[in-house]
């Protein structure tokens, strides 16, 4: 089965919501217009089970098909990223400082297409819930939605989603059973020395060589402590100290960023951190407090739930478009709390040759809307069929 031909005709339909959504970026958890603009097209579609305010912003909207059967969940993140965009798109953000910079925009419409169709004709048994959510970028609107209890609350038995991937082949789909993102944790490092004149050091103790010091052996955890098939990234991304030419600071900062994917070595790198940190420091005569933060575990595949996802991909697009066994990457995605609590896959759909997401000159490919959109629904027929 390909593209869905109903579904392909309203592309240029799909273009221009996608086109407003992507003139009216919204950030975190504040996602009020955007969910007010997908329950009134859910609603121009004849759906009336719409249930909002959920993790401030988000809903659910509930299909009930022909048959009674199970309930599958179908999830598209909404948020936007608080940038300047220079894509020079004639449909470029309206709200300075805000952009969609990630394809939440597109990620909302492929969800709006596929539900104008699966309302219209209901050929499954069962019933599909349509996750909205907000705050994706950071801020773990996936954790909430769960925590507020929409698996049990909708009797939800499986989930999927799909997120854009720039780089790849335009309306190829990857995906792999097990991990497929990494979790995603962050530090801050303070550093409390003794500031003085530039000029005379040695009556100071200077955080910004104990800064330097530990960002180097901070190093050593991925090259000397973990497995080397572990696979691991810790990056410093920001180290703050001083504010002029001679001025030796009291302080220094440093903040950075750790991706894995096995609980184990979360922990692991936690405690090196804290022994690198400590003793770095007071070699330098100084003291420094690491504060460490989880944030999103990694997003890992239900092995059953990404063949069946790749098996409907293929009846979609072509099994020479299908990469079932893609190579994880580290990147992080709130999605994970949703697999974490039911069984079900994540996708990535290829949109050419792009800007990648987080780039102010981003912007998502509207000529693949209505190939994931099509996934969906062929993906609820052959999971629910009558």
């Amino acid at each position: 089965m390909p593209v869905i031909n109903s579904i392909s005709a309203r592309s240029q339909e799909l273009a221009g919501w996608r086109q407003y959504l992507h003139q009216h970026p919204e950030l975190g958890f504040e996602c009020f217009a955007t969910a007010r603009f997908v329950a009134d097209k859910l609603r121009e579609f004849g759906i009336t089970d719409i249930h909002e305010a959920i993790a401030t912003s988000g809903l659910v909207a509930l299909i009930q098909g022909r048959a009674p059967g199970l309930t599958i969940g179908l999830r598209a993140d909404m948020d936007a990223l608080p940038m300047v965009e220079k894509s020079g798109v004639a449909h470029a953000s309206t709200v300075p400082g805000r952009m969609h910079a990630c394809g939440h925009d597109g990620h909302t419409t492929m969800l709006l297409g596929a539900a104008q169709y699966l309302a219209e004709t209901r050929n499954f048994a069962g019933r599909v819930a349509l996750i909205f959510q907000p705050a994706e970028e950071g801020e773990g609107g996936g954790r909430v939605m769960v925590e507020e209890g929409i698996m049990e609350r909708f009797d939800i038995s499986r989930v999927f989603g799909i997120h854009n991937s720039p780089g790849d082949p335009v309306g190829h789909f990857l995906t792999a059973p097990g991990p497929l993102m990494a979790a995603v944790d962050t530090f801050w490092i303070d550093i409390q020395g003794v500031g003085g004149h530039g000029a005379m050091p040695w009556q100071t103790r200077d955080p910004v060589i104990t800064a330097v010091a530990i960002v180097q052996a901070l190093q050593t955890i991925t090259s000397r402590n973990v497995d080397a098939l572990d696979q691991l990234v810790l990056t410093v991304t920001q180290i703050h100290a001083g504010s002029g030419t001679n001025i030796i600071p009291d302080t220094a900062q440093i903040v950075g960023t750790v991706r894995s994917f096995k609980p184990g070595v979360q922990t692991l790198v936690m405690t090196r951190m804290e022994e690198i940190v400590r003793h770095q420091a007071a070699s330098f005569g100084m003291s420094a407090e690491l504060v460490y933060e989880r944030g999103y575990p990694a997003t890992v595949n239900d092995p059953d739930e990404a063949a069946f996802a790749a098996e409907v991909a293929r009846e979609v697009v072509g099994a020479e478009r299908v990469n079932a066994a893609c190579d994880p990457i580290m990147a992080a995605e709130d999605f994970a709390y949703m697999l974490n609590a039911r069984p079900g896959a994540y996708l990535f759909l290829g949109q050419g040759e792009t800007a990648t997401c987080h780039h102010p000159a981003y912007d998502f490919v509207d000529e693949i809307a209505p190939v994931g959109a099509s996934f969906f629904v062929r993906l609820v027929e052959k999971a629910l069929p009558l």
